[in-house]
């Protein structure tokens, strides 16, 4: 059996839609709206507001990775890298 790793990534202002276009267009297919699977992957979303200073707000969103250690590493990192050029 495959071992299976979970990591838990957060990244700020972008949203759940456009986190799962951004995994979808790595390879994995929207089984709903918080869930996208790959071939070894499987990609969890949640999101909140939250404040940045007195009077800023944004979203937060959570994604929970869970699969195959190697295939995750590079998955992340290309995801974060949209994430980064998106949000902030």
């Amino acid at each position: 059996m495959t071992e299976r790793t979970r990591i838990e990534r957060s990244f700020r202002g972008i949203s759940e839609r456009l986190a799962r276009r951004y995994l979808t267009n790595l390879g994995g297919e929207r089984v709903d709206d918080e869930t996208v699977t790959g071939e070894d992957w499987t990609a969890t979303l949640s999101s909140e507001t939250v404040g940045i200073g007195p009077s800023l707000t944004l979203t937060e969103v959570t994604v929970v990775f869970e699969g195959d250690p190697d295939v995750l590493e590079p998955l992340i990192e290309d995801f974060a890298q949209k994430a980064m050029r998106a949000g902030g």
